[in-house]
């Protein structure tokens, strides 16, 4: 038990250990106890929920989904496996795998009165306006589909899931004023994507091993990572019994702020600033120092990571992997390993925890597919759909969950009275 003096008063709060050895104090009764509420500005010190899905630990640089580390699902797993484990708590059988895919495939196509609803966005829309908006109204063509019921949500699964890719390839076809390219059941679940997004009606894009690995790879290191801001706000919308769709598209909402899944495209800019310059990395690492340049090292350092992302490691290699069977040679690559090196072996990024983090190369690796950089966090929204998929189930099946309602503390003017206009 933990003890608290207040007023004079001794109040005991009991202390929650989570498997992995996390502890907690549960201070669900202290405002009903004492009066008292916690005030923890930005949640850093909170823990909003008790869950089964995701595991973080930042100090050693541990990411594991159920209990599997990243490592072991990235060398031998898939997106879709790694989604199927994340949603329902175990690795499938042949069977149950077979059958998920199935379902995905069987999901893929939209409505075609959808179509409508993507003349209506203007050119230069954002994607990810159009892939909130739409996740949306996918919801409301099969209305049935959104009632409770365990076979009702797997289906609700596959349809967000595939569909989400349809969305997120129209979109970008329509910024560029190109012909819609629609869905092979033939193809995986990434290769699908690629060949939605880059296929003409007169040739299928060509699909290399290497690249599909690489998106793929990309969506599995990106499919959950414990409360983060758009995790958080599915659960707070869920909360409220809101359906399936709607909660995802406020997580992609969520997920357009710069400082959540605008970061790989940050990196990017950051690297073509540097490279257009004529600087070689050098010059940039010793302004980042300065506090006065204004200048960010942008892909390092993490809120929750105080050690090496563990995703930035393993998709480190995959980048390298990439470029040499694309046989590309991308001087913005040259320049992220010289400020990582740098940033490695510097006093100042060391002592402040700052190690690269996954966005640090994702941008590289989209950008050597060909998905420009407005897309990028589109691609991150597809790869995090299983994760929300998840929490929202944790909650959909939490029979003792209440709808999420923060308190705050008050700093507003105090009671004063309506002044009539002519008297102002």
């Amino acid at each position: 038990m933990a003890k608290l003096e207040l007023d004079g008063k001794q109040f005991e709060f009991p202390e929650v250990v989570g498997t992995e050895g996390e502890h907690a104090i549960d201070v669900s009764a202290l405002r009903s106890r004492t009066g008292y509420i916690t005030l923890d500005d930005g949640y850093g010190n909170t823990g909003s929920c008790s869950s089964k899905i995701t595991f973080i630990d930042g100090e050693k640089g541990i990411l594991r989904y159920r209990g599997i580390p990243i490592e072991e699902l990235a060398e031998q797993s898939t997106f879709v496996e790694a989604a199927y484990l994340l949603i329902w708590g175990k690795l499938p059988t042949i069977q149950e795998l077979n059958n998920f895919s199935h379902l995905l495939t069987k999901n893929e196509m939209l409505h075609e009165d959808m179509k409508f609803h993507f003349e209506g966005f203007p050119t230069h829309a954002h994607p990810m306006a159009i892939l909130s908006s739409m996740i949306n109204a996918a919801g409301c063509f099969v209305p049935q589909v959104l009632e409770p019921g365990d076979e009702k949500f797997v289906i609700q699964v596959a349809r967000l899931m595939s569909q989400v890719r349809t969305i997120a390839a129209f979109s970008y076809r329509k910024s560029l004023g190109l012909p819609i390219i629609y869905p092979k059941p033939t193809f995986k679940y990434s290769a699908n994507l690629l060949h939605m997004m880059f296929s003409e009606p007169y040739e299928d894009y060509g699909l290399l091993p290497e690249v599909v690995q690489a998106l793929d790879l990309i969506f599995l290191l990106h499919a959950d990572h414990e409360q983060n801001c758009s995790t958080s706000t599915v659960r707070m919308v869920a909360s409220s019994k809101a359906n399936l769709f709607a909660c995802a598209a406020a997580g992609v909402c969520a997920l357009w702020g710069p400082l959540h899944g605008g970061a790989n495209q940050a990196v990017l800019e950051m690297l073509e600033e540097i490279h257009q310059s004529g600087d070689n990395g050098s010059r940039f690492i010793e302004q980042a120092k300065d506090h006065k340049s204004g200048k960010k090292l942008m892909g390092f350092g993490h809120r929750v990571y105080k050690h090496y992302d563990p995703r930035a490691q393993i998709i480190k290699v995959k980048c390298d992997q990439l470029l040499v069977a694309l046989n590309k040679r991308d001087p913005l690559l040259d320049i992220a390993k010289r400020l990582e090196e740098a940033a490695l072996s510097d006093s100042y990024f060391l002592e402040r925890k700052l190690y690269p983090n996954v966005d640090f190369y994702s941008g590289i690796i989209m950008r050597a597919i060909g998905i420009p950089i407005d897309m990028f966090t589109v691609m991150f929204a597809i790869g995090r759909m299983p994760g929300w998929i998840a929490n929202y189930k944790e909650i959909l099946d939490d029979s003792e969950a209440r709808i999420y309602r923060p308190r705050q503390v008050y700093q507003g003017p105090t009671e004063r009275h309506y002044v009539p206009i002519e008297k102002r």
